[in-house]
């Protein structure tokens, strides 16, 4: 089983950057990808940005691309979500979660981190 943890989240302003780390416990030897998801007030949870830590191939939102970042470590314990040029859209409770190599979903979504940007 594994364990996750969303932190880094609190409220900036417009412009502003953050720094979301994900951590992972448990059977980390099988973690293939993790992404980072968003979730509004009334809207559906949308997906941001996802890594693998084979290749380290990135993949990104439309709406994030060029101001978010996504990076993992080599130990497959963290995940980190680097999100510059904050914009009040960018308001959202962020939650991760991570895939095994098969695309199968290895943990269920945690309590996320909430990001506020105000104008």
């Amino acid at each position: 089983q594994v364990l996750l943890a969303e932190s880094g989240g609190g409220l900036v302003q417009a412009g502003g950057s953050l720094r979301l780390s994900c951590a992972a416990s448990g059977r980390a030897f099988s973690l293939y990808r993790v992404g980072w998801y968003r979730q509004a007030p009334g809207k559906e949870r949308q997906f941001v940005a996802s890594i693998t830590w084979s290749d380290n191939n990135t993949n990104y939102a439309d709406s994030v691309k060029g101001r978010f970042t996504i990076s993992r470590d080599d130990a497959k314990t963290t995940a980190w979500l680097q999100m510059n040029s904050l914009k009040p859209e960018d308001s959202a409770i962020y939650y991760c979660r991570f895939y095994n190599m098969y695309g199968g979903i290895l943990t269920s979504w945690g309590q996320g981190t909430q990001v506020t940007v105000s104008s």
